[in-house]
């Protein structure tokens, strides 16, 4: 099974809406995975699982605010299918 790290500004629709239906009051530091990447950074990371691949997802403010705020249909979606969110819009 393969692991991925994804940071919130690489998160796909499919991948933002299985975090929102795993954690749809959002998580909390029992959801949190600690570990040190290849540069010996520390990682906070919440996990969701496909059938083939394990995705940590980068833990920031932005995160939390973002799925406790989803709303479907007005997700924004980048021309490499990420989601864009309002603050990003604007830079």
């Amino acid at each position: 099974m393969k692991r991925i790290i994804v940071d919130l500004k690489k998160l796909t629709p499919d991948i933002f809406a299985l975090l929102t239906k795993k954690f749809p009051d959002g998580y909390n530091d029992n959801n949190i995975i600690v570990f040190d990447n290849h540069n010996n950074e520390i990682i906070e990371a919440v996990e969701v699982k496909t059938d083939d691949t394990i995705y940590l997802v980068k833990v920031s403010s932005k995160l939390h605010y973002s799925m406790t705020n989803f709303r479907n249909e007005n997700m924004v979606v980048d021309e490499l299918g990420n989601i864009i969110l309002n603050d990003e819009e604007e830079e």
